[in-house]
């Protein structure tokens, strides 16, 4: 065996080693976030008839949990940083378990508004801490698998609401509590647990674990050394740096239109679907949950074929140009069937695009910056995920119909796609000066 082969078996072993130990554990603790943070959405079917929640009470509560996401993304990643991913991570999971179990207690706005942004205030973190966390366990080569693979449990939780919600709204009247209450209480407490998972089993860093040997843990070294030797020194580090970079903000004003569009059409698709094809509970339910099917398949062929070919960029504005086109089906559809279509067609291309994005982070940015601009980045994007529900709910009380509101996402998401080209651009003429110097 070559030199070059021995050193593509111990790569190939250390990969395959880091993807089971880490990734299941990571996929189902993303999964139980997503669930925690828009299961709103099937809970409004009722909660909002019963509170006499109006659309903009509802936009502003839904809006108001990425409100507290951002403010505290970046404290949040710092502290990760400074105890380590793993208990950090747990830490989080705790709180916001708790807190999303706590929303079956909500009897007015206030009380939704506080909870709603106290559980964007827990969850802070989450998600630009795991991107951070990879970036010292998986090369770029495989780093979009790592992502997918953990970022698929987006459309899973689609899945699984749409496979119980209907259930637990059924419910309603057991043990004197509505079905939304029984959504929140169900759907909330197994979070706590695996946080304790989490918190048991989760590995710190490559040089800390058992199972990899001493050369598994010299090839993870020094591919990621050699990644960053490309991308090159950050001239600052601080967080006042970051809000100055401008792939930081070209990233950041992307996420907030993208980010705000996703949002605001998920935390209302059982309300869109109900409107629009007069589905009952368990119906709308199917749909998500056909919706999560595709969409996870598309994740994890997104995930493989960025990493195959590289230009996960190219792919993500792609996505965007077929999720605009989607959005625009869903608000002027003039058919119950052709709006069901263009729903999952924006499920089945949805969350491919910030999972290849997100997934790119860690090539535009270097490591000793990723911690805190990973976290400016969402910070942006969180709070895109606040504007566009509460400017949903002010639309839809204001005409009455989710189609205007839907008509200016799907311009949104044109513009969105627009600003990855030039990080494209970027990229790949970073790669051909490092195949140049490679020769």
């Amino acid at each position: 065996m070559t030199q070059g082969n021995a050193t593509d078996a111990i790569g190939k072993s250390a990969m395959n080693k880091t993807f089971w130990r880490i990734l299941p554990l990571i996929l189902v603790a993303y999964l139980f976030a997503y669930m925690d943070r828009v299961n709103v959405s099937f809970a409004a079917t009722q909660m909002n008839e019963d509170l006499q929640f109006s659309a903009t009470i509802y936009g502003l509560g839904g809006g108001l949990f990425f409100l507290g996401y951002a403010l505290f993304e970046i404290p949040s990643n710092l502290m990760l940083v400074r105890y380590g991913a793993r208990k950090w991570i747990a830490r989080i999971m705790i709180t916001w378990g708790l807190l999303s179990a706590a929303m079956m207690f909500v009897q007015t706005p206030m009380q939704f508004y506080v909870l709603r942004f106290l559980l964007g205030v827990a969850e802070a973190g989450f998600y630009p801490g795991v991107i951070f966390y990879f970036a010292g366990w998986f090369p770029v080569c495989h780093r979009g698998r790592a992502v997918s693979r953990f970022y698929v449990a987006v459309p899973l939780a689609s899945i699984v609401m749409g496979a119980m919600s209907g259930w637990l709204l059924g419910l309603d009247g057991n043990a004197g509590l509505h079905g939304w209450q029984w959504l929140f209480l169900v759907q909330g407490l197994p979070t706590v647990l695996v946080g304790l998972i989490v918190l048991r089993f989760l590995p710190d860093a490559p040089a800390t674990v058992a199972w990899l040997t001493a050369a598994e843990k010299s090839w993870i070294a020094d591919e990621l050394a050699r990644e960053q030797a490309i991308i090159g020194e950050p001239a600052k580090q601080h967080v006042i740096a970051a809000f100055r970079n401008p792939r930081v903000l070209q990233l950041g004003l992307f996420g907030f239109l993208f980010i705000g569009v996703i949002t605001a059409i998920n935390l209302n698709v059982p309300l869109i679907l109900q409107a629009a094809t007069a589905l009952n509970d368990k119906s709308i339910g199917y749909v998500v949950a056909l919706g999560g099917l595709l969409g996870a398949a598309a994740i994890i062929y997104g995930g493989n074929h960025a990493d195959r070919h590289g230009d996960r960029w190219g792919n993500a504005f792609w996505c965007c140009l077929v999720l605009a086109g989607a959005v625009l089906v869903i608000g002027l559809a003039p058919s119950p069937m052709l709006v069901v279509i263009g729903y999952i067609i924006f499920a089945t291309v949805g969350f491919t695009i910030p999972m290849l994005t997100s997934s790119g982070w860690s090539e535009v940015l270097h490591v000793r910056e990723l911690a805190v601009g990973a976290a400016a980045i969402n910070t942006i994007c969180q709070i895109g995920a606040f504007v566009a529900p509460f400017g949903w709910g002010m639309a839809k009380d204001a005409t009455g119909s989710f189609q205007p509101a839907l008509i200016a996402l799907s311009g949104a998401t044109l513009v969105a796609g627009m600003l990855l080209l030039p990080l494209r651009s970027q990229v790949r003429g970073r790669s051909g000066q490092s195949a140049v110097l490679a020769a």
